[in-house]
């Protein structure tokens, strides 16, 4: 009888430790990685030929939005395509649980607009049979799903769900009687097997993720003692994290350094107070203004010397966002005027954009501040598309600026007047944020975890879950800024450390079996396209694949081979005790 199920056979193995790569046979058996060495052929089941191919630990992303997407696409792409094997949800503090069954329309649509997830999707498939968060986690265990997930409780449902609604949330501060109710609750949510809690607090010019009307997030109005007990509750524990977004800047401070600095000092705070690893969301190696990202290394490096576990998640990926303004645009809705002005019905968006005295008002904004710039400056985007074939010789990629100048416009209003001419169906596409790979790897060697995706979020917009992919092909393969080793240890057994999986994120006997099997000469990450394949009517969403990956492997079984969804769906939820 075969010893193994499997053996990939005559790879190279980057092992995700940092140790150098070497060639070995990898046995699995029930899921496991059972031996690490020469293996026969007559040894397995089946043998996978690895010859010339790198075989590395999945990539653990730690900052995902898949809490409802899984309902309707158990593959969890588009992370999944480019080698995520596990993730966390809750993050930025937004869920589905602890819920009265009265608000789970509210808690669809709170998710509408902070993190673009539609709500008819949400309607069509999420049958809200849970109240509590151990129920949620049993709905969660049941579904399938293509990578493995753990599950950290958000803080905006569970105050709603204690204050008796989001209303009476965003009223009023909780009282200690409430608090304490809370810090209850998410002890019986760590019972049934969450690792930890997540919130976002962002706030005035930075608070691009609002809620479907606009205002703040519940999460968004708690005050630094609240969170502080909720850290000190976790401190009984031998377990668990805290995922912690703050943009506050500096409560006051005009210092461009010192804001993010005192933000990301305040996440040091907690997890001291917590006693256990906090990761930080998140810090961008953008080299406009590189002391920022320097500065808040530099409070993660204070924060290590002395014990504490406060970890930065560095926005390595290069990305870029698409806008359209027929779709739900959120990432202006840090101005004011902006934002007011991009809701409502179709009709009632477009007469506002329209409106000569606000366009006066946007303008001066803009010559300001540059603001709205949470996706680059608006000179720099692109029009990428022109659905009007008269109008495409004049713009088809041609950026705001170009355009503005040609005409004598004021950059604001090249971007709105070409829109409305193409009956506001023109596709903008911003500047590449502008990270070095020097800034990559500088901000890497401090106590940091590669990413991140936002998976399952904003899907019309981006396609941060090419992340893994593009670290590497851009830093390691062409620029060779990192090594296989360091990609994959802040790929995979960095975020395994911080997330609690104790038994992922490296290739070791005993370890779960999720695998990388690529062609690193080969590897890439395919053109933007749009599909339409969310429910309950096609609606579209934005997408990148991957190509160069030979098999991607969860707990034993290989979920995607050249690309492709093998539909076997072998993850399972990771209940942390």
């Amino acid at each position: 009888m075969a010893e193994f199920d499997c053996v990939i056979r005559g790879g190279t193995i980057v092992d995700g430790t940092l140790v150098p790569p070497f060639k070995a046979d990898v046995g699995i058996k029930d899921g496991k990685i059972a031996k690490i060495g020469y293996l026969k052929d007559s040894d397995a089941k089946r043998t996978l030929d690895a010859g010339g191919l790198i075989v590395a630990p999945g990539a653990i992303d730690l900052h995902c939005h898949y809490d409802a997407p899984v309902f309707w696409d158990p593959a969890c792409s588009i992370g999944s395509w480019h080698g995520v094997t596990s993730v966390t949800n809750g993050n930025c503090g937004f869920g589905f649980a602890p819920v009265h069954a009265k608000d789970a329309d509210r808690a669809m649509l709170s998710m509408e607009r902070n993190e673009a997830i539609p709500y008819a999707s949400m309607k069509a498939t999420m049958p809200f049979t849970w109240e509590t968060f151990p129920q949620w986690m049993d709905h969660l265990e049941r579904l399938p799903k293509a990578v493995n997930m753990m599950q950290l409780v958000p803080i905006t449902p569970l105050v709603s769900y204690v204050m008796g609604g989001w209303d009476e949330a965003k009223s009023r501060q909780p009282n200690d009687r409430e608090i304490q109710r809370m810090i209850e609750i998410i002890d019986e949510a760590m019972a049934s097997g969450a690792n930890g809690w997540a919130a976002q607090r962002l706030a005035g010019r930075f608070s691009t993720q609002r809620d479907y009307d606009g205002s703040l997030m519940i999460s968004d109005l708690m005050p630094d003692e609240f969170y502080l007990s909720l850290a000190r509750a976790l401190r009984k524990y031998d377990r668990g994290h805290i995922q912690y977004a703050q943009t506050l800047g500096g409560r006051g401070s005009r210092d461009p350094v010192e804001g993010p600095r005192r933000d990301i000092d305040f996440g040091g705070q907690l997890a001291q107070a917590s006693n256990r690893p906090l990761i930080y969301n998140g810090i961008v190696p953008n080299s406009t203004n590189p002391e920022v990202f320097r500065a808040q290394a530099r409070v993660v490096d204070e924060y290590n010397r002395r014990g504490v576990a406060l970890v930065g998640h560095a926005v390595t990926v290069r990305l870029n966002m698409r806008c359209c303004f027929r779709e739900d645009w959120t990432f202006f809705d840090n101005v004011d005027e902006w934002r007011e002005a991009l809701m409502g019905g179709l009709e009632e968006r477009f007469a506002k954009l329209n409106d000569p005295r606000r366009r006066e008002r946007l303008r001066y904004i803009y010559d300001r501040s540059r603001q709205p710039i949470t996706a680059g400056d608006i000179a720099n985007f692109i029009c990428r598309k022109i659905h009007r074939d008269e109008l495409r010789a004049r713009y088809q990629d041609r950026t705001a600026a170009d355009i503005a100048r040609a005409a004598n416009k004021h950059v604001i209003d090249a971007l709105l007047d070409v829109s409305a001419e193409d009956d506001w169906r023109t596709e903008w596409i911003s500047g590449v944020f502008d990270s070095r790979p020097e800034y990559c790897k500088e901000l890497l060697s401090h106590r940091t975890v590669a990413g991140f995706s936002d998976g399952g979020a904003h899907t019309k917009f981006q396609t941060m879950g090419i992340y893994p992919t593009d670290l590497l092909t851009w830093l390691v393969r062409d620029t060779q800024t990192l090594t296989l080793e360091e990609a994959h240890y802040h790929l995979s057994y960095m975020p395994a450390w911080v997330a609690g999986f104790t038994d992922r994120g490296a290739i070791r006997e005993g370890f779960a079996a999720d695998l990388l099997v690529y062609d690193l000469d080969r590897l890439a990450i395919e053109e933007p396209e749009i599909v339409h394949d969310l429910p309950p009517n096609n609606e579209s969403r934005l997408v990148q694949r991957a190509r160069g990956y030979r098999w991607i492997m969860v707990n034993g079984e290989i979920a995607f081979e050249d690309g492709k969804d093998t539909g076997s769906y072998p993850g399972k939820l990771v209940r942390c005790s």
